[in-house]
């Protein structure tokens, strides 16, 4: 019996990947937004690939910032890519 893999959509790229290749970045009910390393805390949840492309593209075109429906600081970015090169190079 094998077990489906989830699929969840990449906001930069808008295609299909399998969840755990992917980052979790959460909104939750008071308004905080981090980075989901357990890819279950609650709120909205948005996936990106972990790649440096992603994130700049997702800053670029402000995809995270439409999915989560608020505006996001520079700082935000910045943390993103230092999560991308420390835990998925």
């Amino acid at each position: 019996m094998s077990k489906d893999i989830s699929l969840r959509k990449d906001a930069a790229s808008n295609k299909m990947y399998p969840k755990i290749e992917l980052i979790r970045i959460v909104k939750n009910k008071s308004g905080d937004i981090f980075i989901d390393n357990t890819k279950k805390a609650n709120g909205r949840g948005v996936y990106i690939r972990p790649t440096i492309e992603a994130v700049e593209k997702v800053r670029k075109t402000k995809a995270l910032e439409r999915n989560l429906k608020t505006s996001l600081e520079n700082e935000f970015y910045e943390k993103l890519l230092e999560e991308v090169k420390l835990n998925w190079d």
